[in-house]
């Protein structure tokens, strides 16, 4: 059983960044592969980043490589997306899910937060 709450979310200019957070309770937090996605209004639910339960190994959709970095705590029971270089095509509503596979598909994650709105202006 876990439980996500995502905080970090706001408006920001393009070319700036922010930092998502999503706290996590449950006591086998530590063995879920935990993702971050994104959706804007009319589009679908798409794949930001994922990271392995041992935070070893990281997943990112293409337009966000190199531009967002995906982390975790498991001591701290937290998951973080640092997004940098923002665009306004970035904006969107951010939810943090939780997956005990491994995989980038939505129906894959079996807990998920109520989500954070970024808001990149140009």
């Amino acid at each position: 059983q876990v439980q996500l709450v995502e905080s970090g979310g706001g408006l920001v200019q393009a070319g700036g960044s922010l930092r998502l957070s999503c706290a996590a309770s449950g006591r086998t937090f530590s063995s879920y592969t935990m993702g971050w996605f994104r959706q804007a209004p009319g589009k679908e639910r798409e794949f930001v980043a994922a990271i392995s339960w041992s935070g070893g190994h990281t997943s990112y959709a293409g337009s966000m490589k190199g531009r967002f970095t995906i982390s975790r705590d498991n001591a701290k029971n937290t998951v973080y997306l640092q997004m940098n270089s923002l665009k306004p095509e970035d904006t969107a509503v951010y939810h943090c899910a939780a997956s005990k596979s491994i995989g980038t598909h939505p129906s894959l994650y079996e807990y998920w937060g109520q989500g954070t709105q970024v808001t990149v202006s140009s």
